[in-house]
Formats: C-alpha cells, sequence, structure tokens
C-alpha cells in the first residue's frame, strides 16, 4: 500500500494543478503569457512560474487572473486532480487536424507534443518524400514501428500525431491502440482536400486529376481501420478551438 501524501506533497500538486488550468486556458483560447499578464495584472514573471507549478499566488491575485480569463475562481482551484490519459494518438488523413489540434491539446494538457511523421525522417535521416523513394512503402513501415517504440518508451504523457497510413500496418496499429488512448480526427473528402491544399502540399496526391476521389476512396478503405479508435470527433465545418474543447469534453 502506497503511503500518504505528505501535506508539502499535497501543496506541491495542488499548485501543479492550478498551474495546468492556467496553460491549459491559454492554450484553448490561443492566448499568450504576455497578453494574459497584460489582461490580468500579473506579471508574465510571476504567471510562468505559476505554470511551472511553482506560484504560491495570493487571493487577491488569483482573484485578478480569473476576472482576466472570465472563469470563476473555484474552477481554478477545485481539487479534483485531471484525469486525461497518459499518452493520447491522434488518427486520420492529413488535413483532419492533427497537427494543429494536436500542439493545441499538448499545451493545454502541459505535455510533448509528438509528430511521428517528424520521427520517422530522423530514423530515416532523409525527409518523408525521400524515404519513400529510396527505400520503398515496406521500408518505411519499419521506420515508422521504430519511431513509435522510440516515443513510446521515452513519453509516459504525450500527444501523438500518428501518421495517416500507420493503421494499415497491423502491428504498429495495435501497438498504438494498446499503449495510447486513441482519437479518430474526422472530416470530409472536401475538408481534408481544402486543408492539405491550404498548406500548400499535393502529397500524395500531387499530379493526380482526381485527387478528391483518391481522398474519397482511401477514407472508405480505412474507414474500418480508423473506427478502432475509441473516440470519434469530426473537425467538418469547426474551429480549432471548438474542436478542442469537445476534444477536452470526451476524453475519458
Amino acid at each position: 500500500m502506497n503511503a500518504p501524501a505528505s501535506p508539502a506533497q499535497q501543496e506541491a500538486a495542488f499548485l501543479a494543478r492550478l498551474g495546468d488550468r492556467v496553460r491549459a486556458w491559454r492554450a484553448e483560447h490561443g492566448s499568450t503569457r504576455k497578453a494574459l499578464a497584460a489582461a490580468s495584472g500579473v506579471s508574465e514573471r510571476y504567471l510562468a512560474q505559476l505554470e511551472a507549478g511553482q506560484g504560491n499566488i495570493s487571493v487577491l491575485l488569483l482573484r485578478k487572473l480569473s476576472r482576466a480569463m472570465s472563469v470563476p475562481v473555484e474552477s481554478l482551484v477545485r481539487e479534483e486532480p485531471s484525469s486525461a490519459p497518459r499518452r493520447i494518438a491522434l488518427l486520420g488523413l492529413r488535413g483532419a487536424g492533427k497537427s494543429t489540434l494536436g500542439e493545441r491539446l499538448a499545451a493545454a494538457l502541459g505535455v510533448p507534443f509528438v509528430e511521428l511523421d517528424r520521427e520517422v525522417e530522423r530514423e530515416a535521416g532523409v525527409k518523408l518524400g525521400e524515404v519513400f523513394t529510396m527505400y520503398g512503402q515496406e521500408a518505411f513501415r519499419r521506420f515508422e514501428r521504430r519511431a513509435l517504440e522510440r516515443v513510446l518508451e521515452a513519453n509516459e504523457r504525450a500527444v501523438i500525431a500518428a501518421g495517416g497510413g500507420l493503421v494499415t500496418e497491423p502491428s504498429t496499429f495495435e501497438l498504438l491502440l494498446e499503449r495510447c488512448f486513441c482519437v479518430w480526427l474526422k472530416a470530409s473528402a472536401q475538408e481534408h482536400m481544402s486543408r492539405v491544399m491550404a498548406q500548400g502540399d499535393l502529397r500524395p496526391f500531387k499530379g493526380r486529376s482526381a485527387a478528391l476521389e483518391e481522398i474519397r476512396k482511401l477514407l472508405a478503405d480505412r474507414d474500418r481501420l480508423y473506427a478502432r479508435a475509441p473516440l470519434a470527433l469530426d473537425t467538418s465545418g469547426r474551429t480549432v478551438r471548438q474542436t478542442l474543447q469537445e476534444l477536452r469534453k470526451a476524453l475519458p
């Protein structure tokens, strides 16, 4: 049986939760620490200490901060800790919002954000497109598996944006489902296409006249695989802030 936390440990945990809530609010509202400091009258340096769990904030300063954030004081100081899963993996095709939403969610939870495709590049030593050209699809999936194993080993808590095709490799997908809480970010084929075009990146559709039809086919082919995620969230027609709010409410 674990020994009960000491008073000092309980106080440290309380301050850490308070800092997490302030940081989560900033991430959700796209607010910088400087902007919140200006709105609240609490110094930027003090906010940094608070978000790091090191700020022994006074009641009056807490009142100023809650007013600037337009949230009740009690929502900042409630006792219950966050119950978010330790690792969250975002699934879906490119254009679903995995990177944008993943960065915001990680900031709100105070955990690292990992884009698995970038880790594949680290494994292979070349850019993603060159991995396919130089080594082929099978080698790419081996790099992806090794990258995922390394990320899981290095991060007890994290938000991971998985590559769109990871679900087609059964053993790697099983590992992801086993070690992470998976969320399928859904969107219409048209919205996927619009977002990818806005990013200026049509990989792997470049040079194809029927790119939209190709996206529809990929969605149809992978629908049953993505659907294995315990949570699905439709991002079509929603802002990042709206989707983030919905996702945080839906997390177990």
